[in-house]
């Protein structure tokens, strides 16, 4: 049987990077987490966490977060459903009611658009706390499946074995410049020869979009081309509507500007259209249920949508 005082303490070492902050999490030492955490090897016969800075999960430790995160979502819900005045928000004198952290991983052009709106009045109603992991909207697939957090917003359509996935909507990216620096660098239109000099900005030396879609529509991308990494979508918008460079806006932050004649469209016509999906576990809890639907009117009311999409599950 699984002892899941030893689960907690490698869901608290990996969720706080470090042994140290996971005993003041545990409200333990240090030596007991580590002596936790060499137990649970142990018990399995093999290691579960690999002694990185910070320590990450090994194969048979992420299952086991998966289902310790799963039982603790269960227990939850449960703990909720059972609360006094359970059906309604928590309010000022409910300070003991039970509370649940969702960890949940978006990509930072969601985050900075659209998701904030869309949790708000979900979080004002008490009871549920947020853990938000910010990474490429390509690689948050991986944090779920790591068991890193209980669902994500991902470019994949296909959920993994024991999830669903929703489609949220399109993501519609303009590539787009101030006119002084659309005049300066691309005065006959962009051209790969031209992409060859122009200084661009991308969000950082992981992200692969800027470099597809030039290669889709110019052919090939030059990734030797000046080139600003601003990894902070708010800043990434800054750096283009200051001249800096030209690159890929979301139609959200976009929108305004190009209207305003800030921006202009450098390829018009030609935007990039990323869809985005809504990825989690294939539970029945109310909780994940409220998110999920809250993020699913979201992306009805503010993303682009598509036909013929739908929710998929793999049992």
């Amino acid at each position: 049987m699984l002892d899941y005082k030893l689960l907690e303490a490698l869901a608290a070492v990996v969720e706080e990077g470090g042994f140290e902050r996971a005993a003041k999490r545990l409200n333990i030492t240090q030596s007991a987490v580590s002596q936790r955490i060499r137990l649970l090897e142990e018990n399995q016969g093999q290691p579960v966490l690999a002694r990185t800075q910070p320590p990450s999960p090994t194969g048979p430790g992420k299952r086991l977060l998966r289902h310790i995160r799963r039982v603790g979502l269960l227990e939850a819900d449960l703990t909720l459903g059972l609360a006094p005045g359970a059906s309604g928000p928590a309010g000022p004198g409910e300070a003991d009611a039970p509370w649940q952290t969702l960890a949940v991983a978006v990509n930072a052009d969601t985050l900075a658009t659209w998701f904030t709106s869309a949790v708000l009045p979900l979080l004002s109603r008490g009871g549920l706390t947020l853990d938000l992991k910010v990474d490429d909207q390509e690689r948050t697939h991986e944090l779920l499946r790591a068991g890193e957090v209980v669902g994500c917003v991902s470019t994949r359509p296909n959920p993994m074995q024991g999830c669903q996935a929703s489609f949220l909507g399109l993501m519609r990216y303009h590539c787009a410049a101030t006119p002084a620096f659309a005049a300066r660098w691309f005065p006959q239109g962009v051209s790969l020869v031209a992409a060859r000099l122009a200084p661009a900005v991308v969000f950082n030396r992981q992200d692969t979009v800027h470099d597809r879609y030039l290669a889709e529509r110019l052919g090939d991308s030059p990734q030797n081309a000046p080139r600003h990494h601003v990894p902070n979508s708010e800043r990434f918008v800054d750096f283009v509507l200051g001249g800096a460079g030209y690159g890929l806006i979301p139609h959200l932050q976009a929108t305004a500007p190009l209207a305003e004649g800030r921006l202009v469209d450098l390829l018009p016509g030609a935007p990039l259209p990323v869809p985005l999906y809504w990825h989690c576990w294939n539970l029945a809890s109310p909780l994940l249920a409220r998110l999920t639907r809250a993020l699913r009117q979201a992306g009805q009311t503010q993303l682009i949508q598509a036909p013929d999409q739908n929710t998929l599950n793999v049992g």
